[in-house]
């Protein structure tokens, strides 16, 4: 991180772009994890983390979470980070005043639903990042305690409580109060998870390695990182929805080739191909857009997954637009490429640095590629 930059984070409020500071631990899932003297890919090493090893997280801002593990203490990327415990109290609590103030902008009222997924996980609180804690198959029947940022707190009747996703929970007719209450990312009556059961899906995070991509003209954030942390969380949500997924990349340090990131599609025989990408502009423009390039193969896809990212997840869509790029000009199968976002926009770029961002923009695409293959 250059000084300039670091002057300019501190004139920036906590509260914009602190996103949790309440303490927890966690264990690290990747083979070997950096940790850094800041929240950014470019700021100095101050030491590693191996497999497996279990530290307490003290806070967030963008994606990235500080952590200590006896003397060290630094940043890391938040995906490779799984919450084990110490979550705060109002996502622990299974009492039902604590679970209804814990809900933001959700109903505190109980509800009857039903769950619309062959197979959904328990989580100990609202995120993938949280540990499993059981699981539901399709048509068993919950109680909703309160929702929260597109989850809901439910107990079944054995008494288990946890957040399972919104998407997959379907209220009674008779419930409007809790059909009301879904959180961002569209209705759970609107979730389509069954047609994309079984589908192959090629995610392509963009650029990697040694291409940084757009880098951000505010925080310095740069395209690469976002592509893959959104591309991740892409996957899980896909693979939790049934569907296989195979990715152009995993690691920062990959870069793949756009005609071997083309070419993957016809060579396993996939369904479909999501590019996931971060914008640039001369102009002060907000927002995201969906990018195809046949208007018989790829524009239903674009229609589908622009819907779903229209319905609302912290920036303006700007619709459709024609795309004369390699992969997918190349592509032999239906495929999209999103921006999820301005770099050069200071607000755009506060915003989807975050992860929680990040999780709507790709649950977003995930539900329009469930609806897709629905119809």
């Amino acid at each position: 991180m250059t000084a300039a930059l670091a002057a300019l984070l501190c004139l920036v409020p906590a509260s914009s772009y602190t996103v949790r500071a309440d303490s927890y631990t966690a264990k690290v899932y990747a083979s070997s994890l950096n940790v850094r003297s800041e929240p950014a890919a470019s700021s100095a090493i101050t030491g590693s983390l191996k497999s497996g090893a279990v530290v307490t997280v003290t806070d967030e801002q963008h994606g990235w979470l500080k952590i200590r593990q006896g003397s060290l203490t630094g940043w890391v990327a938040g995906y490779y980070l799984k919450r084990s415990s110490g979550s705060p109290a109002s996502v622990q609590s299974n009492s039902p005043s604590a679970a209804s103030s814990s809900s933001a902008g959700g109903s505190a009222s109980r509800s009857r639903a039903t769950v619309t997924a062959d197979s959904l996980r328990i989580r100990g609180g609202p995120g993938t990042g949280y540990e499993v804690v059981g699981s539901l198959r399709g048509g068993n029947s919950v109680t909703v305690l309160s929702s929260r940022s597109g989850w809901m707190n439910i107990r079944t009747p054995e008494g288990v409580t946890g957040w399972v996703s919104s998407s997959y929970i379907s209220y009674a007719a008779s419930s409007s109060s809790g059909s009301s209450s879904s959180a961002s990312g569209g209705s759970a009556s609107r979730s389509h998870s069954g047609g994309i059961r079984g589908k192959l899906i090629v995610v392509d995070a963009g650029h990697g390695g040694d291409d940084p991509g757009m880098i951000g003209t505010t925080y310095g954030t740069m395209e690469k990182d976002l592509n893959l942390q959104t591309a991740l969380y892409l996957r899980d949500y896909l693979t939790a929805a049934g569907a296989k997924v195979r990715m152009t990349r995993t690691k920062d340090s990959q870069k793949p080739s756009l005609s071997s990131r083309a070419q993957l599609s016809q060579t396993i025989g996939a369904d479909a191909f999501v590019s996931v990408h971060f914008n640039s502009s001369p102009k002060n423009v907000s927002g995201t857009l969906t990018f195809f390039y046949s208007e018989s193969g790829d524009l239903p896809l674009a229609r589908a997954i622009e819907h779903r990212l229209g319905d609302g997840i912290g920036l303006k869509s700007n619709g459709l637009s024609f795309g004369n790029y390699h992969i997918l000009r190349e592509n032999t199968i239906p495929a999209a490429l999103v921006e999820l976002g301005f770099l050069t926009s200071a607000r755009d770029e506060s915003i989807v640095r975050t992860s929680s961002y990040q999780k709507k923009a790709a649950r977003a695409i995930a539900d329009g590629l469930a609806d897709y293959f629905s119809k």
